[in-house]
């Protein structure tokens, strides 16, 4: 998992603490999945080498895919607890996204779709879904879970 970031550092925040994890959950009312800490302890959001997403599903910006800009991780401007209007919660008051669970990634889009924790089956602290929000604002479920999103996630110019 080292090499799975590119060199660049622009949506990367201080080294993650058990301290920051407990913060940020308690900002945003959910229990983190555990997959999605364990990345961030390797590197703190940034930017992955793999940033598209396969789906069953057109999205409004492909047939059959969409891509990521970054993972967002805890803490600073970019963090998913942000009161910078960067983090999750602002996200979802100024494009409107339905309020199922956290913003985790920044999109190309600049805000027009969005890959968010999905808790609405689960509950706040169970295991969230991982689902796709187009400009309709509908989620559609992407992965069951934050580790297999992570590990579904392939790099653009493999897609044909």
């Amino acid at each position: 998992m080292i090499n799975l970031f590119e060199d660049q550092d622009f949506y990367t925040g201080d080294r993650l603490d058990a301290g920051m994890v407990l913060r940020a959950e308690q900002t945003l009312g959910v229990r983190l999945p555990l997959s999605y800490v364990a990345v961030l302890e390797l590197r703190n959001g940034g930017v992955p080498k793999r940033r598209c997403f396969r789906t069953d599903f057109p999205t409004s910006w492909a047939a059959d895919h969409f891509e990521i800009r970054a993972l967002l991780g805890i803490g600073g401007k970019w963090g998913i607890d942000s009161s910078s209007g960067m983090g999750s919660a602002d996200l979802i008051a100024e494009w409107q996204y339905p309020e199922i669970g956290v913003v985790i990634c920044d999109m190309p889009s600049g805000g027009h779709d969005a890959v968010m924790l999905d808790y609405s089956e689960c509950g706040a602290s169970g295991e969230p879904s991982v689902a796709y929000i187009d400009e309709d604002r509908i989620p559609r479920t992407a992965a069951s879970s934050f580790r297999d999103f992570w590990d579904r996630l392939v790099v653009c110019s493999s897609l044909s």
